[in-house]
Order: C-alpha cells, then sequence, then structure tokens
C-alpha cells in the first residue's frame, strides 16, 4: 500500500508561484507512473499532469500547459508540481496519485493511490 501526502499548498495572489511535492511511503520505481489532479469546489476531480516512470513522458491539461511544470526524484520518493503564472482558476485541492504502471494517463480511474490533498487558493 503506498501513501502519499502532499504538501506546499497555500494562499497567492495572481501571477504568484508555488511548488507542490508528493511524498510517497514506498519507493517510486521507473514503474510506478504518477500524476496531479485537482478539484474545485462543487467541481469533478479533473487531470492536471501526468510524468512517466523515468519521467521520460510529461502530459498536461490544456488549461496548464506552459504554466505548469511535473517533475519527480526517484531517489527522493518525490513528485513535484512547479506551478508558475497562478490564475483564480486555478483555486482547488490538488491531488496526487500514483499506479503501479509505466505510464497511465489522464483518466482518475487509472490510479490506484491517491493523496489527502493539499488545498491552493489564488486571489485576484
Amino acid at each position: 500500500q503506498v501513501q502519499l501526502v502532499e504538501s506546499g499548498g497555500g494562499l497567492v495572489q495572481a501571477g504568484a508561484s508555488l511548488r507542490l511535492s508528493c511524498a510517497a511511503s514506498e519507493r517510486t520505481s521507473s514503474t510506478v507512473a504518477m500524476a496531479w489532479f485537482r478539484q474545485a469546489l462543487g467541481q469533478e476531480r479533473e487531470f492536471v499532469a501526468a510524468i512517466s516512470g523515468i519521467g521520460s513522458i510529461q502530459t498536461y491539461a490544456d488549461s496548464v500547459k506552459g504554466r505548469f511544470t511535473i517533475s519527480r526524484d526517484d531517489a527522493k520518493n518525490t513528485v513535484y508540481l512547479q506551478m508558475n503564472s497562478l490564475k483564480p482558476e486555478d483555486t482547488a485541492v490538488y491531488y496526487c496519485a500514483a499506479a503501479q504502471q509505466m505510464y497511465a494517463g489522464p483518466r482518475v480511474e487509472a490510479y490506484n493511490y491517491w493523496g489527502q490533498g493539499t488545498q491552493v487558493t489564488v486571489s485576484s
């Protein structure tokens, strides 16, 4: 059972940056795909970014492309989400997810393990 713990959320103004971290309880090997999703109040959970094992493939939702960057450090069992040029519409609870396969893509159903979430609030 992989446990994931997110950190780094907070309240910022539009245009600011934040870096989210997700620490895994077990080794995040090259066969563990990782991703970030988010859920705004009253909305469904939506895909933000995904990264394959080794990190050779990164994919992003159109709404964050060019502003967010997903990366991983398997030596630290950690995945990151660097968020730049934040907008009020980025306000949501951000969740880290893991799947025991090389790459899992943007589908919520593909991920087996989830963190508890970290709140990101962007004021205008």
